[in-house]
């Protein structure tokens, strides 16, 4: 039955029990008890999982609660065809999903082991933060993301029904796709980005402080997530390595290129090589779906913000009266500088007309 708060109604039935009370299962105990669904949590950390408790993600299993209708495993990937297997055993009549980033090497696992999977659904929501733990946990992390679910001719529509409810139920967009093409997309679109932006950020170790002091917004965007956790990526990395090095071994191919055409600039289509490099960069980041998943682009607005309290704020009811739709904004800070960037991503054929008003009310543009 559909528990109601708020003047919604849950599709998810409870009760659900989280195994595993870190980052992305406290957050999904936080969002379904925002829906008064009934939630359990245990994790092999009894800190952790009071820590959770106590965050609103849920209350600690009694063995006296009855059976849950679903399990939802969110341990580390490398114990996850562990957990997902006792959560099987343990609970012989509930619905069994994942949350783990990789999909095949669990699923290999478990059929490797025999067992019988008609109860248990691969899935995972594309949605994080660069640090963990139930302290982070967010109950709208999954609002707008997507949520793989991976199911093969033997999972019944039913124990299907029951994770894509709780995705719908946390705001994500359920997706299926097989576990193999689950690994290669992530490869691409979650792994190796981590993995260059790690490289990248490793190369500061070396720089002198200078150097590291003229930093920008671009060396800040393409640094962001080398924050992450390398226990959790070690694990993440390993699992997925097969299209992790097909993916790395394209780049290294880029790279040789690259470095050829740069130690000999002035050689018969160094330059044009250098050219179609970027030009590919261009070409790749125009296929990344902007806001709300269009393909829609936009044209960045950056205003100069003085460093006191309550000109950002300013700014944006400014542009409220104005009537720009802001559909992003990035701020950055000049260093030595008492003043702030503040970029702001609008439809082109409003940029110029947001220039002129926001010039006119005494704001500087670039």
């Amino acid at each position: 039955m559909s528990e109601i708060r708020g003047g919604r109604a849950a599709r998810t039935a409870g009760p659900v029990h989280i195994v595993g009370a870190g980052l992305l299962g406290a957050s999904v105990g936080l969002g379904l008890r925002e829906l008064g669904v009934d939630v359990t949590l245990e994790d092999l950390s009894p800190t952790t999982v009071a820590l959770a408790a106590d965050y609103g993600a849920g209350r600690v299993r009694d063995a006296s609660d009855p059976e849950p209708a679903l399990v939802v495993v969110a341990t580390p990937p490398d114990v996850t065809a562990d957990a997902v297997e006792a959560a099987l055993a343990r609970f012989t009549e509930s619905t069994v999903t994942d949350v783990a980033s990789v999909k095949l090497a669990p699923y290999e696992t478990l059929r490797a082991r025999g067992l019988d999977l008609t109860r248990y659904v691969g899935s995972h929501p594309m949605a994080g933060r660069e640090r963990g733990g139930a302290i982070m946990a967010r109950a709208d992390l999954f609002t707008a993301r997507p949520w793989i679910i991976c199911r093969d001719g033997e999972t019944p529509a039913a124990s299907l029904a029951v994770v894509e409810a709780v995705a719908l139920d946390l705001g994500a967009s359920p997706l299926e796709m097989t576990p193999e093409d689950h690994d290669r997309a992530v490869g691409v679109v979650s792994h190796l980005p981590q993995i260059v932006s790690s490289l990248l950020a490793g190369r500061l170790l070396a720089a002198p402080d200078p150097a590291v002091g003229l930093a920008g917004q671009g060396l800040r965007d393409t640094t962001r997530i080398a924050s992450s956790d390398p226990e959790l990526w070690v694990q993440i990395l390993t699992a997925n390595r097969g299209p992790v090095v097909e993916l790395l071994d394209g780049v290294h191919a880029d790279l040789e290129s690259l470095i050829a055409a740069l130690r000999d600039v002035d050689a018969p289509g160094a330059k044009r090589a250098i050219a179609g490099f970027l030009a590919d960069g261009n070409r790749g980041v125009a296929r990344i779906p902007g806001k709300h998943g269009s393909s829609e682009r936009f044209v960045r607005l950056t205003v100069l913000v003085d460093d006191q309290p309550g000109e950002l704020g300013r700014l944006l009811t400014e542009l409220g009266e104005l009537g720009v739709n802001m559909e992003d904004l990035r701020l950055e800070h000049s260093p030595g500088a008492q003043i702030g960037f503040a970029e702001i991503a609008v439809l082109p054929e409003v940029v110029e007309d947001a220039r002129r008003d926001l010039t006119e009310r005494g704001w500087r543009t670039l």
